[in-house]
């Protein structure tokens, strides 16, 4: 007899098998390192590096994120956010989610190992298996700083792109990493605080559930903080000009208002709002060091 799960897992289709590797989350992930892969070159980045290297990264990503639903299957189901995902709904069999991620990264890592340079490969591995093993499959359910320690992996993109034009970790490309690495604890601890009801559902240490929200919300504040000062330091070591430090600048304080306003409560729905300006905040910094840096190789400023 088919079972109801059979008959779901049957009607996967192409849209579920894409909604695995969490297409929105690669795509800021491709814009941060397609930007490392600008900001490392005085000129133009080949097309075959800008391609190919944003394309093995993105399938490595896509990968990791296919890992990432299977692992969670049985706790997104009774999140609000995540109960509509393929395999929380039974639509795609864990061992087809497998062999999707795998063929995913085997592909990824092929083409940066072929076109691309071993640095990068190999880096890119490191980041997937960070996000897929180290941090979804431990850290996510052992400590309430699963967010910081498992994000260096999230926050290595920019660094990829980096060494996929210079074959080379250098400062310019680990302090990329640096801003990505201190804006992601109120990024998503923010987004923590909104949800933290399903989090203590699913018994997910996130620090709201484990500490409370006043002291999440102080920390944020405080991250909001040291990720000024971080933003700061491509000006400080010259790697970027005038007009990135304006803007960096203000986006900062603008991220400080909103973590004031958090810790405050002084605003309706403060802590989903502090989360949606953060992805604007990252974008518009990454555009602001972009502009800067080919303003300043045009003799613009």
């Amino acid at each position: 007899m088919t079972t109801v799960t059979q008959m779901l897992t049957a009607r996967a289709g192409w849209r579920d098998y894409l909604e695995l590797t969490k297409p929105k989350v690669v795509a800021l992930m491709i814009i941060t390192s397609a930007i490392g892969m600008l900001l490392a070159s005085e000129g133009a980045v080949p097309w075959s590096t800008l391609l190919l290297g944003n394309l093995g990264i993105a399938l490595c990503a896509g990968s990791a994120a296919a890992v990432n639903h299977v692992v969670d299957r049985r706790i997104d189901i009774h999140m609000a956010r995540t109960q509509r995902r393929p395999l929380a709904q039974g639509r795609v069999n864990p061992l087809n989610a497998l062999l999707f991620a795998l063929a995913l990264g085997s592909i990824g890592m092929a083409i940066l190992l072929q076109w691309v340079n071993a640095i990068t490969a190999w880096l890119t591995l490191g980041s997937l298996l960070g996000y897929a093993v180290v941090y979804t499959s431990f850290l996510k359910r052992a400590t309430p700083q699963n967010i910081v320690i498992g994000g260096l992996a999230g926050a290595a993109p920019p660094l990829l792109g980096w060494t996929a034009v210079t074959g080379q970790v250098q400062a310019e490309g680990l302090l990329l990493v640096l801003i990505i690495f201190a804006w992601t604890p109120p990024h998503f601890w923010a987004l923590a605080i909104h949800r933290k009801a399903e989090y203590a559902k699913v018994d997910i240490p996130m620090l709201p559930v484990t500490h409370g929200e006043r002291y999440t919300k102080l920390h944020i504040l405080l991250y909001t903080f040291i990720l000024l000062a971080v933003s700061l330091l491509p000006f400080v070591i010259h790697m970027s000009g005038v007009l990135y430090l304006v803007v960096a600048t203000a986006l900062g304080l603008r991220f400080i208002d909103w973590a004031w306003a958090l810790w405050r409560d002084s605003r309706p729905h403060a802590a989903i709002k502090t989360f949606k300006f953060s992805l604007w905040y990252l974008l518009w910094l990454f555009v602001a060091l972009l502009v800067d840096h080919y303003a300043g190789v045009a003799g613009w400023l």
